[in-house]
């Protein structure tokens, strides 16, 4: 197989977290646990595992197979040697610079057959995808479980106002570049070979900007706060993150927008808690409501009460299930309000309270109890 063009700008043995010379045992074992660990099912509130997961079995998929990887490391070998045109090699991006702005260009075609474009024929700069940005959304127990929208206040780049993203100065506009005639890529001959590399007087645009904007020198961008309205849905957990396709930073020649990723920040409630799908609830009851048995009102995160009944014997820790009081559930439906009880015992008994329980001391029969631990210390010596 001919070396991919995207094997330039991807490290795929740092992507599986191992050594140049790794093993095929030791990259099937990476890749394994990678595959584990970030497959889709298994991250439901992380939107990023997908991509993660894709990333890893690209990796695996090129240095599992004999061929593949050979080719792969050869690309590598030139790239950290300062092959003519490579923009030179370090540990962990070999291609950083790239070969001719990141494109093989002439090379991969002279040298493994992929039909490369031909001498003269430069490539344009590809587009690049804008930088995902980051931010915060704290929220209230009762807001995270019934969904919510909100206004969050984020920093990053964006496109120049002044110049609307063109870099170029109010009333001008960039011009075509004479040196590339606008194809942003010269052709230089290295011996037999012809390598593309950037034009060095538009930088590889294509274009030129004789009057730059004043506001942004001519980068068509500025780092500036904006406003970001952002859906939460309902039943979202803490440590969630929300995916806002498009809004991030601006992409350049041509390249999409990044995203915002929002990480949810949910506050403990003092009542209840969340346990996936289900809210939790702890109450206290009594030793004789706990004995005799007994009905209970108990709130639900609807702001609603519900009586429960707690039947004669309950032990402490037991839980109850009320149903559809709970979060909303990802495919539809609601899950359940789980009450635990305990049974709360004096710390200073009144004296009348001490006077009944040594009454009902005295009736209770703890012979069994004490037969058997006394049966056991027996057979222990």
């Amino acid at each position: 197989m001919a070396p991919q063009r995207e094997w330039l700008e991807k490290d795929y043995y740092a992507a599986l977290g191992v050594a140049d010379d790794a093993s095929a045992d030791d990259i099937k074992k990476a890749y394994r646990k990678l595959a584990r660990k970030n497959h889709p099912d298994a991250n439901p509130e992380d939107p990023s595992a997908e991509q993660r997961f894709k990333d890893v079995g690209e990796a695996y998929g090129v240095l599992s197979d004999v061929t593949k990887r050979r080719e792969y490391d050869e690309l590598r070998r030139l790239g950290a040697a300062g092959f003519p045109g490579a923009g030179g090699g370090r540990p962990g991006d070999p291609f950083g610079g790239g070969f001719a702005g990141g494109d093989l260009g002439d090379l991969l075609g002279q040298m493994f057959g992929q039909g490369g474009a031909g001498r003269g024929a430069a490539r344009p700069r590809r587009a690049r995808r804008g930088r995902d940005l980051r931010a915060d959304v704290h929220l209230t127990f009762e807001d995270a479980l019934a969904g919510v929208r909100t206004t969050l206040r984020i920093t990053g780049d964006g496109a120049c106002d002044t110049c609307k993203g063109s870099g170029a100065a109010p009333g001008t506009s960039p011009v075509r570049c004479e040196t590339c005639g606008g194809r942003g890529q010269v052709t230089v001959d290295q011996g037999p070979f012809s390598f593309a590399q950037p034009c060095g007087r538009c930088g590889g645009r294509g274009q030129r900007i004789e009057t730059p904007c004043a506001t942004c020198d001519g980068s068509g961008r500025v780092v500036k706060p904006r406003q970001l309205t952002v859906k939460v849905p309902a039943g979202v957990k803490d440590g969630a993150v929300i995916r806002v396709a498009g809004r991030g930073g601006p992409g350049a020649d041509g390249g999409p927008a990044g995203d915002v990723l929002v990480s949810v920040h949910v506050a403990p409630h003092p009542l209840f808690g969340r346990r996936g799908d289900d809210v939790t609830l702890e109450v206290s009851i009594t030793y004789a409501e706990a004995a005799l048995g007994t009905k209970l009102t108990v709130p639900t995160p609807s702001g609603n009460t519900r009586t429960i009944k707690i039947p004669a014997g309950t032990t402490s820790g037991r839980t109850l299930r009320v149903k559809g009081e709970g979060g909303p559930k990802r495919g539809g439906g609601t899950g359940d309000l789980r009450v635990t009880v305990r049974i709360e015992v004096p710390s200073r008994p009144s004296r009348e309270q001490k006077r009944l329980l040594e009454q009902l001391a005295e009736l209770d029969d703890t012979s069994a109890r004490d037969a058997d631990l006394l049966g056991a210390v027996a057979r222990d010596s």
